[in-house]
């Protein structure tokens, strides 16, 4: 056998694999007379059927067989080899007339290239790094929502601002007919909280849902209807009160703290606005650094500039699903994906020169603190080590669990890697500041 190379440009290349008789001979023999031994064919006792009927009936379909997997075989490993890096698989050109009749075989296989290059970490527009803080107005409200939370609700007969409004949304030719309670400081606009106000039960209001709620999506659950339906709806409904409830917020008690945080960990409303503050800040941290994370992507693909063998790719994607696509439809994929390639093709880059790589011991302390912070959030604080160990065991004896975690691990890893490497611009910012930028 022999294997050989042309180099077409930096990103595309052919191999070229020459199969001799030689080659296959002994497997395709081998394989023949196990047929052979094995085979019941009337008018021929097991085992002395004439090795020329065998192979006049087996012989061809053997052959190709053996052929391919030595051909797979000896290109996987040449490819190893030569320590080649190449993106999506080896294409096989295609041959006119090939003749299976011969004893000696060419193929030639197309390949793309990974192409080289440097990734620059010190960018010349920095990326924004975001801290999140809880302001006051976030706090207070927070504390608002804990007292409505534990409140109690009063019966009363007739409806005012910042009640809780029980009763029907009605539209026959809408199919509409869902019993929800509604809360009024989450009603939009002065006009259509006045048609509340002043209300008694069994008293049916005429509403529009365009701009009903502060929330397009809370007409999900109000009116019983599909996500996309809520978008955008403009009917009318009828709202039949049932019962009318004025909320009594909780006390600002021991009690109350307690029953939040444990016996005397929070003792005043001081150390109750610190814990929001604390809890908060955790929450926020995983938003800052998702979208750090989302940003750095966008800026080193900006930055980090190389070719591809688009030609070769829009071929290859053409093949790789289970129906082939058009060049059109191959084109319009690889037009979507490309981004998504380029960076990984940075990252891969970012991990191997750093050595940021995930061993399995790496893999189960992540795990582990994983299954702890899972545990304690169901009231499980102290957990022994040989639980924690079984219950990793578990999960990483799961081929997708131990993916998904080792991607999570590997993303956090780049993700420090990236706050110890690059520069910055760091602002803070409040929550509504953070939500207003990044969707503006």
């Amino acid at each position: 056998m022999n294997i050989t190379r042309e180099n077409i440009d930096d990103l595309n290349a052919v191999v070229k694999v020459d199969i001799a008789k030689e080659d296959y001979e002994g497997k395709v023999d081998k394989i023949l007379k196990d047929y052979r031994k094995n085979a019941n064919i009337p008018g021929f006792r097991k085992g002395h059927v004439p090795m020329g009927m065998v192979k006049k009936q087996y012989g061809k379909a053997v052959l190709v067989d053996e052929v391919n997997k030595l051909l797979q075989d000896s290109l996987n490993k040449y490819l190893t080899e030569e320590k080649l890096d190449v993106l999506g698989n080896p294409i096989p050109k295609e041959q006119e007339n090939f003749d299976w009749d011969k004893e000696n075989y060419s193929f030639e296989f197309e390949l793309g290239l990974a192409p080289e290059f440097e990734v620059n970490l010190d960018l010349k527009e920095p990326v924004t790094k975001y801290n999140i803080v809880a302001d006051e107005k976030m706090v207070n409200k927070q504390i608002e929502n804990i007292q409505k939370q534990y409140g109690k609700l009063k019966s009363k007969d007739v409806v005012e601002e910042g009640d809780v409004v029980a009763g029907t949304f009605k539209n026959e030719e809408e199919g509409i007919d869902h019993e929800t309670s509604v809360e009024l400081e989450n009603i939009k606009g002065k006009k259509n909280l006045n048609k509340f106000v002043g209300a008694k039960v069994g008293d049916t209001i005429k509403l529009n849902t365009k701009g009903l709620f502060e929330d397009d999506h809370a007409l999900i659950n109000h009116l019983d209807i599909e996500h996309d339906r809520a978008h955008d709806l403009d009917i009318e409904v009828e709202f039949t009160i049932s019962e009318i409830n004025e909320r009594e917020l909780a006390d600002l008690d021991q009690e109350l703290f307690d029953k939040l945080f444990g016996k005397d960990k929070v003792k005043s409303v001081t150390e109750l606005k610190e814990k929001i503050k604390e809890d908060a800040a955790k929450q926020f941290q995983q938003q800052s650094d998702q979208q750090l994370m989302n940003d750095v992507t966008e800026a080193l693909i900006e930055a980090t500039k190389f070719e591809l063998p688009k030609e070769f790719l829009q071929k290859w994607i053409q093949t790789v699903g289970e129906k082939p696509m058009t060049e059109e439809e191959a084109k319009e994929e690889y037009e979507n994906s490309e981004k998504g390639l380029r960076y990984q093709l940075i990252e891969g880059k970012i991990i191997n020169d750093n050595n940021l790589n995930v061993n399995f011991d790496d893999l189960k302390a992540f795990a582990t603190d994983k299954i702890r912070q899972q545990m304690a959030q169901f009231g499980q604080t102290d957990p022994s080590q040989k639980e924690l160990d079984d219950i990793a065991a578990r999960i990483l004896s799961n081929q997708d669990e131990a993916k998904r975690l080792s991607e999570q691990l590997m993303n956090e890893k780049l993700l420090n890697f990236y706050k110890e490497n690059m520069k910055f611009n760091e602002k803070e910012v409040t929550y509504e500041e953070f939500v207003k930028e990044i969707y503006k």
